[in-house]
């Protein structure tokens, strides 16, 4: 071996030092223990491997934005976001386009979260429209993965599925008068009223949680199904539900305090045997894993907001008095899992750091003392939505700075008491206790 080649393998072993320890301190830094624990093992890197605070994440974000501007320019000849190369725009999958343009406006985001610089940004307007409405109070709403559906949840025990394209069709102005219907499957299977919906990641198929104590399967590619073709029965009030992301798995957060983990091949239940602490007695408002199901949160009547690891199903970090005295009714990830923003019926929206569960940002000015509602972001992250209560008003954020820069009338009589944001465009719905959905989207 020359000498230059054995200088081209030692930097060449340098850099995946380098690397292993970054990919080590990043695992470990954001609670991944056992995926730290094993990359480090594998790559014979220390655990305790010293790296500066989201270096990796640092990096990664200014090489994100190198390429793109290299992009730009037509410098670049790597084929890793060739369109040729893009997702296959099917089911559950977002267009390859608009997920990189997220994934770039995240990292940079995010990074720069406790070095807040600049003015806030403008919440693009929206036009809004009536799309449809249920017999009874529009208690939940949830779009699909790719945002081609929306599903709302009623106590009327109905479930309505949309289809988001016959939606923009019916706002367009030269069909307002036309029969566009939007609404292209309705279920009927719950004895109780609707709580929580959420679509499987891959797959044609819509789950339910109900106070009936039950979680209901629906495969909505089948035209004439009105009926469930799986029943979970649980013993709580099912609050609400999220599927874990390779969908095997999901979680239901029920009036029991410790979240219900099921196989969704066997049907078995399983509980955490590892709870550290014996002051878990809160019902759970919400639960949502993260965007790679290696951790998940809930938000509890107690006040709590709890952060679980997902393989081991044990409490890895408790947010005790996260909303004062009051409920956490809702709890969220960042897509790059290092956030979670959550709502309280203290009328206050947080954003917490996950590594070290501080409380990094408040967003302030919406009273919501109420209602279950929840705190959402738009789909790049931007900016966070959410109630006024007592001004029937959606009240939005920059994300980034926490200032306010928009309240909207609802156009719902009475407060909404759902937000649910598209996760791939510029539109989001609305629930409200006048039994209306209301369709939001961007104005071109």
């Amino acid at each position: 071996m020359d000498a230059s080649s054995l200088d081209q393998t030692l930097q060449e072993g340098k850099l995946y030092r380098q690397v292993n320890a970054l990919i080590v301190a990043h695992l470990r830094d954001n609670n991944l223990t056992q995926a730290a624990s094993a990359v480090a093992t594998a790559t014979m890197t220390p655990l305790n491997v010293e790296t500066p605070p989201n270096k990796l994440l640092e990096l990664v974000a200014k090489g994100l934005a190198v390429e793109k501007d290299e992009i730009l320019r037509g410098v670049s000849s790597t084929a890793l976001f060739d369109s040729s190369m893009a997702i296959p725009a099917a089911y559950g999958s977002i267009p390859a386009p608009r997920a990189v343009a997220v994934l770039l406006r995240n990292s940079v985001i995010f990074y720069a979260v406790h070095d807040t610089k600049g003015s806030s940004k403008n919440f693009s307007k929206h036009e809004t429209r009536h799309v449809s409405e249920h017999k009874n109070v529009a208690r939940c709403a949830r779009f699909s993965p790719d945002g081609m559906f929306l599903a709302t949840g009623s106590a009327d025990t109905s479930i309505k599925l949309f289809e988001v394209a016959k939606i923009k069709q019916m706002m367009l102005p030269d069909t307002r008068d036309s029969p566009v219907r939007p609404v292209v499957r309705t279920f009927y299977d719950h004895l109780q009223p609707i709580n929580d919906l959420d679509f499987h990641p891959h797959n044609t198929v819509l789950i339910s949680g109900a106070k009936d104590h039950t979680i209901k399967f629906f495969d909505f590619s089948k035209a004439v199904a009105k009926r469930a073709f799986r029943v979970i029965q649980d013993t709580h009030n099912v609050r609400s539900v999220s599927f874990h992301p390779s969908g095997d798995f999901l979680l239901a957060g029920t009036d029991h305090p410790i979240a219900h983990l099921y196989d969704i091949n066997t049907f078995q239940c399983y509980l955490s045997a590892n709870v550290q602490e014996n002051g878990i007695n809160g019902a759970i408002n919400q639960v949502r894993y993260s965007s790679t199901g290696g951790m998940y949160v809930t938000a509890s009547k107690d006040g709590a907001i709890r952060l679980w690891d997902g393989v081991t199903a044990s409490c890895a970090r408790s947010i005790v008095g996260a909303h004062g005295t009051s409920e956490a009714t809702s709890a969220i990830f960042t897509k790059d899992q290092r956030f979670v923003l959550s709502c309280g019926k203290d009328s206050s929206v947080k954003l917490w750091e996950v590594g070290t569960g501080r409380s990094v940002k408040q967003y302030l000015g919406a009273t919501h003392t109420q209602l279950r509602c929840q705190a959402v972001f738009n789909d790049t992250e931007e900016f966070v939505l959410c109630i006024d209560e007592t001004s029937n008003e959606i009240v939005i954020w920059d994300a980034l700075t926490a200032e306010k820069v928009a309240r909207w009338p609802s156009n719902h009589i009475g407060a909404p008491r759902w937000l649910e944001h598209s996760p791939t465009e510029a539109a989001f719905a609305s629930c409200g206790t006048d039994r209306s959905i209301r369709f939001w989207k961007e104005t071109i």
